[in-house]
C-alpha cells in the first residue's frame, strides 16, 4: 500500500471558518472556535487519516492588518505556515465575497508561492448564499488566482468537507505517515487545555477582554485513581481586568472553570479536576517566552 503525508495550510481572514473546519476534518475539537476574530495563536496542527493518506493541517492564525507585536508574530506565522506546507487551502466566506482582505491575500498568493504549489480554494458557508451568487464567486475567484481546484463547503455542517479531504488526499506527496495513526494533535495536552479555557474565557467576557488575557497550564498530574489535577493561571494585563475575570463574588471565574474542566474532561475521557487562578501581569505581551509558548516567534512581532 502506497502511503502519503504532507502538511496543508489554511489560510484566510480572521473568522473564515478555518478552526471549525480543522475540527471537522480532525474529527476532535483541536482548535478553539469562538465568534470572537483572531483566536487562534499557535499554529495548531490537526492530523486527519484519509485511506492511506495522513492530511497534518497547520492551522495558521487568521491574516489580517497588523498593529501590535501579537499582531503582526501572527500574520508572519501564518504566512511562514502557508509557505511551509505542501498544499494551501485559502478558505474565504460566501456571504462576504471577495473582500479587500481576501483579495490582498490572493495577491501575495500569487507574489509569494513557488510555482507548481497546489492552491485549493474552499468557499465556506455556502448555505448563506444562492447557488448563483456562489457560481459567481468562484469564478471571480478563479480570474483573480489559478486555483487547483474550488470547493463548495459548510465547514459547520460538513457540506462538502469529505470531497476536500480526499481531494488533499490524493495531492499529498508519497511517503511515510509522520504520527503514529491515533494521534490527532502535536500540541502538548497542556496546551491544548489552556486553549480550552481560554475559548470559554472569550466567550464569557466577549468585548470586554478581547486580547488581553492569556492562560497556561502550570500544574498537571495524573493521579493513581486515574483522574487529572489540571492548575491553570489566567494572566490579565491590568488590575481591572482580573475583577472583571472574577466577577462578583467569583461567579464568572467559577462558571468558566466549570466549562473548562467539562470540555477538557470530555477530550480525555477522565474526570478531571481544575483549579484556575488569576494574576496581573502588565507587560505579558511583550515577554517573548509567553511568544514561544503559543508557537510564535517573539521576533516576528518587530516592526
Amino acid at each position: 500500500m502506497t502511503t502519503r503525508a504532507g502538511f496543508v495550510a489554511l489560510i484566510g481572514e480572521p473568522n473564515a471558518g478555518k478552526s471549525t473546519l480543522l475540527n471537522r476534518m480532525v474529527g476532535a475539537k483541536v482548535s478553539i472556535v469562538t465568534h470572537k476574530v483572531q483566536t487562534t495563536r499557535a499554529r495548531i496542527r490537526g492530523i486527519a487519516m484519509a485511506g492511506a493518506a495522513q492530511i497534518v493541517f497547520v492551522d495558521t492564525p487568521g491574516i489580517f492588518r497588523p498593529r501590535r507585536r501579537l499582531d503582526r508574530s501572527m500574520v508572519k506565522a501564518a504566512w511562514g505556515g502557508a509557505s511551509d506546507a505542501d498544499v494551501i487551502v485559502l478558505l474565504i466566506e460566501a456571504h462576504r465575497g471577495l473582500t479587500e482582505g481576501a483579495q490582498a491575500i490572493i495577491d501575495r498568493l500569487k507574489d509569494e508561492m513557488p510555482q507548481g504549489k497546489p492552491v485549493a480554494l474552499a468557499i465556506n458557508k455556502i448555505d448563506r448564499v444562492k447557488a448563483e451568487t456562489l457560481l459567481a464567486l468562484a469564478e471571480a475567484a478563479n480570474q483573480a488566482f489559478p486555483f487547483a481546484k474550488t470547493f463548495m463547503i459548510s465547514a459547520e455542517r460538513g457540506h462538502g468537507v469529505d470531497a476536500l479531504r480526499d481531494w488533499l488526499a490524493e495531492v499529498l506527496p508519497e511517503g511515510p505517515w509522520f504520527y503514529p495513526e491515533d494521534q490527532i494533535a502535536d500540541l502538548p495536552m497542556r496546551m491544548i487545555a489552556a486553549e480550552m479555557t481560554r475559548e470559554k474565557l472569550t466567550l464569557r467576557l466577549h468585548e470586554e477582554l478581547p486580547y488581553q488575557l492569556t492562560v497556561e497550564t502550570e500544574k498537571w498530574e495524573d493521579k493513581p485513581d486515574g483522574t487529572t489535577r489540571i492548575d491553570q493561571i489566567v494572566y490579565v494585563a491590568r488590575d481591572g481586568h482580573k475583577g472583571i475575570v472574577l466577577g462578583n463574588r467569583g461567579e464568572t471565574i467559577k462558571a468558566i472553570g466549570q466549562a473548562a474542566r467539562a470540555e477538557i474532561a470530555e477530550f480525555l475521557g477522565r474526570t478531571v479536576h481544575l483549579f484556575l487562578q488569576v494574576k496581573v501581569r502588565p507587560n505579558w505581551l511583550e515577554e517573548a517566552e509567553r511568544y514561544s509558548e503559543m508557537g510564535l516567534d517573539f521576533k516576528d512581532g518587530d516592526a
